[in-house]
């Protein structure tokens, strides 16, 4: 998990928080993380408890408290703390990436919290096909941009990483090649952005489910599919070999990654009623 991925999460949390009513305070446009100073606790700490303190009429360490229970047990997060006035100090889980993806490889998406079904106006249905007036019921854009098969389209670009990850499969099938996440080894930054986006995957479903806005699942797709595509296009020697290249374990643990994308992808465009295209 990267400090921005962090950062997000603990701002998912202050924002479950007050949905739930039990903060009383307005969700701040970012949660600030950084690195534990010398001497300090876990690996990253925050302030967010501290700044929400006077506008929720809260002690900061009741705060940090309500806000530990709902990042306790995060994908990625080995363990929360509570520390001086009221930081938040974090522990991350050098595993959780691994397992995560593992997890997705051998069973797949989260498939139990059904969203309720998204139902597009008629007219789009006629103007824009299904899928397109689906996400529109969604996340509404200009019809020119929903109907173009260009990066500027958020579904296009959901879809065509699903189909890029699907081709990737096929691709390394070909070469013998099999997909196996072996830690470290291969998980660079853009590897971890995306094994970070996975493992808040059920998060987000299940806060969908709750608030009845399946909105965040749309939204969530786009972060995941543009983080696997600047892992699976920019530089495909990243995810196979090219040429004589020797496979290594590094080609196949961005595989795993980029293939348990592709799995969440089509289960979250599924939970949509969107389509998931193999070839796009």
């Amino acid at each position: 998990m990267t400090p921005a991925e962090l950062s997000r999460t603990v701002l998912r949390a202050v924002r479950r928080a007050v949905e739930e009513d039990v903060l009383p305070a307005p969700v701040p446009e970012r949660a600030a993380v950084e690195r534990t100073r010398p001497g300090g606790s876990g690996d990253y700490a925050s302030n967010v408890a501290l700044r929400l303190a006077r506008p929720a009429g809260k002690p900061p360490r009741e705060v940090a408290e309500i806000l530990r229970g709902r990042l306790t047990g995060t994908p990625g997060i080995a363990a929360v703390e509570i520390t001086g006035p009221g930081f938040l100090s974090f522990t991350l889980d050098a595993d959780a990436g691994e397992r995560t993806v593992r997890e997705l490889l051998t069973h797949g998406a989260v498939r139990d919290d059904a969203l309720p079904p998204v139902v597009p106006a008629p007219a789009d249905l006629a103007r824009l096909g299904h899928d397109a007036a689906v996400w529109n019921a969604l996340l509404p854009a200009p019809d020119a941009e929903l109907l173009a098969q260009h990066e500027r389209n958020p579904l296009f670009r959901v879809q065509y990483a699903h189909s890029r990850a699907r081709a990737l499969h096929r691709n390394a099938a070909d070469l013998g090649l099999r997909a196996d996440y072996r830690g470290a080894e291969g998980a660079d930054e853009e590897v971890q952005q995306v094994t970070g986006l996975l493992g808040g995957y059920p998060v987000e479903l299940d806060a969908a489910v709750r608030l009845g806005a399946p909105e965040r699942v749309a939204r969530y797709l786009v972060a995941l599919a543009d983080a696997l595509l600047r892992l699976a296009c920019h530089d495909t020697r990243q995810v196979l070999p090219r040429g004589d290249e020797k496979p290594s374990a590094a080609h196949r643990t961005r595989l795993a990654v980029a293939e348990a994308a592709g799995t969440v992808l089509a289960g979250g465009l599924s939970q949509l009623g969107v389509s998931a295209p193999v070839h796009l």
